[in-house]
């Protein structure tokens, strides 16, 4: 399933510090690795691993590469993660109406 390498690839906290950084926006290797304290290679590293698990895209532009994430992959992880939700609230329902009955 590809929420697997999805979450897989923003298990680590620098790769979740990077995909973070293009939330508003696309950006440049150099832009995204600008005050972050790993270096430009390892943040291109980062970029390949959440391409790779299908979270980002990139194209060229100039001598330069312009990273943005790619929202229908967020899709089918929200879809997963949604589930939990409405489990959640059914559970819920369930343990609130057994409280009125207790009552």
């Amino acid at each position: 399933m590809a929420y697997d390498m999805a979450l897989a690839a923003l298990a680590d906290p620098t790769r979740r510090k990077v995909f973070e950084r293009l939330r508003s926006g696309a950006r440049s290797v150099g832009e995204i690795a600008r005050d972050m304290p790993v270096s430009r290679p390892a943040v291109s590293q980062h970029l390949k691993a959440l391409k790779q698990a299908g979270l980002v895209r990139d194209e060229p532009r100039g001598s330069a590469r312009i990273y943005r994430i790619h929202a229908p992959a967020l899709t089918e992880l929200r879809e997963w993660l949604d589930g939990f939700w409405g489990d959640a609230l059914d559970n819920f329902k369930t343990f609130a109406e057994g409280e009125d009955e207790r009552r």
